[in-house]
């Protein structure tokens, strides 16, 4: 069982019950067949634009070739599917963070409730495993929930923090973060930031000087600009994503939530459109189920036959 299964079983099975009614009795693929493919990825959640993508390389094939079994129809869309989510052309990196820069600084935006200080949680818990030295800064003191939060998994996890009191200025924490981590000789730096998007002008704002205030300390950071998501809100997430976007240079993506939706299309749909490759994803609430993303095994596991006989 691939490590992305559990992820993706219930979109797969709701995609392939689609696909299989689809072309159940045809003999060769029309116009019919077409539009309940159509159907079959948007239900997914993958997106109106993603879909007719997919749907237009469809289209091309059959025009070659009237006839196509089912299981060459699933061959087809593995591969355009594969296409979809291969942003930078080269092979998924094993390790998603690049050390040889140190400290190795990642800002994390994200709305309230997506799971944002969670996976800061998970992620500080295996970096710690692998040996490196972790700092977190909660500058998220928008919410004392969020300190409160992050607190309980610096001390889970066995790392430092660096806080302030509720309504403290997000960029203070910042700076002070990156600085202590400079002085303590940190790997890395996982920095909170708050939620709100009820005013893209005040986000894009706060988000800029926490950005400034850190190249003050050092000129290349953040290194990182991490964007969480909770894969079960569908469009809402892509609508998150337009935000943050615009809101700040968000450079890679954590998709959370994945095992309670049949809408994991979401995560092809976003990186299709935002050509932001996703770095991680959440498939459980344990420690241990943050993954790191493999867009090849994440397609192979989308697309297993196993436990659909």
């Amino acid at each position: 069982m691939g490590i992305f299964d559990k992820g993706v079983q219930k979109t797969r099975k709701s995609f392939f019950e689609r696909i299989s009614r689809a072309v159940a009795g045809k003999s060769k693929i029309d116009d019919d067949t077409l539009d309940s493919i159509e159907e079959a990825l948007i239900a997914t959640d993958m997106g109106v634009d993603t879909t007719l993508k997919i749907i237009d390389n469809l289209e091309e094939r059959v025009m070659k070739d009237k006839f196509m079994t089912f299981d060459e129809l699933v061959d087809l869309l593995h591969d355009e599917i594969g296409k979809l989510l291969d942003v930078t052309g080269s092979e998924t990196p094993t390790e998603p963070f690049d050390f040889s820069r140190k400290p190795y600084v990642v800002m994390v935006v994200g709305v309230n409730g997506v799971g944002k200080t969670t996976t800061i949680g998970k992620l500080a818990s295996r970096l710690k495993a692998q040996g490196k030295k972790v700092l977190l800064g909660a500058a998220d003191t928008f919410r004392a929930a969020a300190v409160d939060q992050l607190v309980i998994w610096a001390e889970r996890a066995g790392v430092d923090i660096v806080k302030q009191g509720m309504g403290a200025d997000p960029a203070s924490v910042a700076y002070d973060t990156v600085k202590s981590a400079v002085a303590k000789g940190a790997d890395v730096v996982l920095i909170d930031t708050a939620g709100r998007l009820h005013n893209r002008v005040d986000l894009m704002n706060e988000l800029t000087k926490i950005r400034n205030v850190m190249k003050k300390v050092i000129p290349d950071a953040p290194h990182e600009v991490l964007l969480v998501l909770d894969g079960s809100t569908g469009q809402n997430a892509f609508q998150q994503a337009r935000e943050f976007s615009r809101a700040t240079e968000v450079t890679s993506m954590a998709v959370t939530k994945l095992d309670g939706t049949a809408k994991g299309g979401v995560v092809i749909g976003i990186v299709d459109q935002f050509r932001i490759p996703v770095k991680f994803v959440g498939i459980g609430e344990g420690v241990d189920d943050l993954k790191v993303f493999d867009r090849k095994e994440f397609v192979n596991s989308l697309f297993s036959k196993e436990d659909l006989k």
